[in-house]
């Protein structure tokens, strides 16, 4: 009769100890949504963000100056590639970078106003890791490039800036990505087209359907 009480106890135990051993789940991700340790974000989601509000995108010509371009409206569309278990790097193929160039003006001596700005050789691959830094890279044997259209005193004038990587921040305060004076340099373009461009934004926030994203 002990004996039987002590293996009713045993699997007493055990029977209120299981639910709580749960094998890995979405909080063992880098990328999450809802919360960190939120749901996994699958592989082959879209993730987009805006420029967080009140904020501009900049391409100045130093990086400590304020002369050069700002636009108030920007986008990016990243598709994610892989999402493995924290701490570790996921990785995502940025597809677009938009720019309105509506919302765009120029300070610089000349210029009148800004035509367009396009990302060029697209797909680049971003890779975030745990501790929240962001590298971007483009394919093998290519560049990260940016075509400015500007409209100037003499005419219309194309400006073509590259980079080999940009590095960036993740936040899981406002879940934004930040970039802060990214080097470029001129490739070709006129004697208007300043010689260097230093690229400052932040996007924010970081959503994969609707809901924030965040890195774990």
């Amino acid at each position: 009769m002990r004996t039987r009480t002590v293996l009713t106890l045993v699997g007493s135990v055990a029977a209120l100890t299981l639910p709580f051993i749960a094998p890995a789940s979405a909080a063992d991700t880098v990328l999450t949504t809802g919360s960190l340790g939120g749901t996994a974000v699958a592989v082959g989601d879209v993730l987009t963000a805006p420029l967080a509000t009140g904020t501009s995108a900049t391409l100045y010509s130093s990086a400590t100056g304020t002369s050069g371009i700002k636009c108030t409206s920007s986008q990016f569309t990243a598709t994610v590639t892989a999402n493995p278990t924290a701490p570790g790097t996921a990785t995502e193929s940025v597809s677009g970078q938009s720019f309105d160039s509506s919302s765009c003006t120029s300070n610089v001596l000349g210029v009148t106003g800004v035509t367009s700005i396009t990302v060029d050789n697209l797909p680049y691959t971003t890779a975030a890791v745990s501790d929240g830094t962001l590298t971007v890279t483009p394919a093998s044997g290519s560049t990260i490039q940016t075509t400015v259209k500007l409209t100037t005193l003499l005419g219309s004038i194309t400006c073509v800036y590259q980079a080999p990587s940009l590095t960036g921040t993740a936040s899981n305060t406002d879940t934004s990505i930040n970039f802060t004076s990214q080097a470029f340099t001129k490739t070709s373009g006129s004697s208007l087209c300043f010689s260097a461009g230093y690229f400052t934004a932040k996007y924010a926030p970081v959503t994969d359907g609707g809901a924030a994203v965040y890195t774990n």
